[in-house]
């Protein structure tokens, strides 16, 4: 009795088959590959966050300094009017700057031509025990009246 000829694909099709039936063996693999990558992920997301907190607490630093040169650069402003003005900002832009109100903010004439505010602080910290000093400058003229 002779065998009757097997079609190419069915071979192909039954070599697929043993294969797959092959991974059984390693049946569980994903949950253990997640179980180990699953404390380094939870690092990454920590950090970019945390970062993320330390570039809003500068930029508000930063904005707050601007407010304070910009309210103390104008013809005969008023002393401290820079620092009022830093401190509005400070107390109307949430919590991302921590600490700014133990290090109020400074602002400095220098010669009677330039003034120069400072914004301390600390970030926002995501990771308990972890923060970063802020501080951030700004620097601008003060008007004055000239002669032609």
């Amino acid at each position: 009795m002779r065998r009757a000829a097997v079609p190419r694909w069915h071979r192909v099709v039954s070599a697929i088959r043993r294969r797959l039936a092959g991974a059984d063996r390693e049946r569980g693999a994903n949950p253990v590959e997640l179980a180990v990558l699953m404390p380094l992920i939870m690092v990454l997301l920590f950090a970019s966050v945390q970062v993320a907190a330390v570039f809003l607490a500068r930029s508000t630093a930063l904005h707050a300094a601007q407010s304070g040169v910009n309210a103390q650069r104008p013809y005969q402003a008023p002393e401290g009017a820079g620092v009022d003005s830093a401190t509005r900002f400070l107390q109307a832009a949430g919590g991302w700057l921590v600490g700014w109100d133990s290090a109020d903010p400074t602002c400095v004439i220098i010669d009677e031509v330039e003034v120069t505010c400072t914004v301390s602080g600390r970030s926002l910290s995501v990771v308990p025990g972890v923060d970063f000093a802020v501080r951030q400058s700004a620097h601008g003229t003060v008007e004055r009246v000239t002669e032609p």
